[in-house]
Parts: structure tokens; sequence; C-alpha cells
């Protein structure tokens, strides 16, 4: 069973968790990398309330570093158009996968190459959060 899922713009993982057990463990990894979560949107609660649709669970997390916002903020006050990293729970066929956004493509929009060295900086804590949750197989 293949444990990545693929994704242009982040890196997604099946993680043999429960769902609800999957979003407090990234919650808690996403801490202890810096990181806060701001917002948790229940796309599944939304969907059905505004839509009146199911949709399977599927949890967003906005989550915000804030020295390293600070330092993006200071260099660009746009970029808070692309804040906060977001990461994600779902399910789907039976699974648990968790993501997160990648920093280096979502910065690379705005043309800064000087940011590719913070936006390094959170992918690898984003990373670290994950691998904590759902390690790559050595496969």
């Amino acid at each position: 069973m293949q444990d990545i899922a693929t994704s242009s713009y982040g890196d997604l993982r099946v993680t043999k968790l429960r769902f609800d057990e999957a979003v407090a463990q990234t919650e808690a990894a996403l801490k202890k990398e810096g990181f806060g979560v701001l917002c948790q949107i229940d796309i599944q609660a939304k969907l059905k309330e505004k839509l009146g649709v199911d949709f399977p669970k599927y949890v967003i997390l906005g989550a915000c570093n804030p020295p390293l916002a600070r330092e993006a903020l200071e260099h660009d006050i746009n970029l808070g158009l692309l804040l906060p990293c977001n990461a994600v729970v779902y399910e789907r066929d039976g699974r648990v996968y968790v993501g997160a956004v990648d920093a280096l493509k979502m910065l690379s929009i705005t043309g800064h190459r000087e940011l590719g060295q913070l936006a390094s900086e959170v992918n690898e804590k984003l990373r670290r959060a994950l691998d904590s949750i759902a390690p790559r197989s050595a496969a």
C-alpha cells in the first residue's frame, strides 16, 4: 500500500491514525515546530450547513509560525494574501490523509527569489511535522 499521495503543491501522506486522532496529532506536531493553528475549518460541516450536501471528513488547519510570518511580511506586506500555511486532514476511500502546503511553490508565484530560503525553512518545519505523524516509507 502506497503511503504517500501526490500533489504538485503539497506533501500528502496516508496515516494509520483515525481521523480525529490525525487532526489532534497534526495540531500538536505543528505546535512542536513553532506553528500556531489560527483556524480550523471543518469542510464537511460547512458544506452540509451551507449546501445541504454530504462530504467526507475534511479539515483545513490554518497554521502560522509568527517569526517566519513576520519576516515574510516585512519583505512584502502583501504576502498576507498567501498566509497562513495550510495543512489538511481528510478521509478518502477508507484512508486518512495528512498534508501540508509546499511553501516554496506557493511563494514562487510572488517572483521574490529572495524568499526561497524562508520558504525552505517553512517546508522543513512542515515536513518534520508530517514525518512525526506519517513517516515516509523506505520503499
